[in-house]
């Protein structure tokens, strides 16, 4: 394996700005990343967590100050769900929600939608409602489709399902996208206040079209986004 160095060393020789840590559960070996994490920083580099969020509250708060964005998975905001399919609890995953913003993080949550386990309005509306209440209306939530893999066999996502709670949560939440499918609509980011295209999107490539300066080109409304 790399070296916490070795990690610095070859983000720096490929320009990138950033070092995601992900895939698998980064916290696992949380030692490892929190050293990968204060090198990029005292090198210049942002680092971003990708994580299911089951951490205890003290080495969380020694990760964070390191930690520049956090996408993090909230499978369901039903207890019975996290024991019945994840074999833990929801509220760690949300006290850890909280942690990661009141330490200054940019947060995303993510929520892949599984048909017959967490799709239903009342899942979505129970999500959504807890993330613009906890985090701030402009969090941004990703809606993934779900498909099977390994032990899970049920049906996959169906992309206008998809859609339909993204227009649900977009009752709470300003920004919600949905991912793991093709669709002609639910990618891209629009202004809030003039519904103009800000960034858009297609596959794993994004390209800024509708921002100049942090503010959207059309109607000059502070865009919230990111940039770097």
């Amino acid at each position: 394996g790399l070296s916490a160095e070795d990690v610095i060393e070859r983000a720096r020789a490929e320009g990138t700005p950033s070092i995601a840590y992900t895939y698998n559960e980064p916290l696992i070996a949380i030692e490892y990343v929190l050293d990968c994490a204060r090198r990029a920083r005292e090198r210049g580099l942002k680092n971003v967590l990708v994580t299911n969020g089951y951490v205890n509250p003290a080495p969380a708060s020694d990760l964070l100050p390191f930690v520049d964005a956090v996408n993090l998975d909230i499978k369901s905001m039903s207890p019975s769900f996290y024991r019945r399919l994840c074999g833990g609890d929801v509220e760690p995953v949300l006290a850890f929600a909280r942690q990661a913003r009141e330490a200054g993080c940019h947060v995303e949550i993510t929520n892949l939608v599984i048909p017959g386990q967490n799709d239903t309005d009342a899942d979505v509306v129970s999500l959504a409602g807890w993330v613009a209440d906890t985090l701030g209306k402009d969090t941004v939530l990703h809606l993934s489709a779900y498909h099977p893999q390994y032990r899970m066999e049920s049906p996959p996502t169906p992309a206008q399902r998809l859609l339909d709670v993204r227009m649900l949560a977009r009752g709470y939440l300003r920004y919600v996208y949905v991912g793991n499918v093709r669709t002609a609509s639910g990618r891209d980011t629009a202004c809030p206040a003039c519904g103009a295209v800000l960034v858009r999107r297609s596959g794993m490539c994004g390209t800024v079209t509708g921002i100049s300066r942090g503010c959207c080109t059309s109607c000059g409304a502070r865009a919230e986004i990111v940039m770097t």
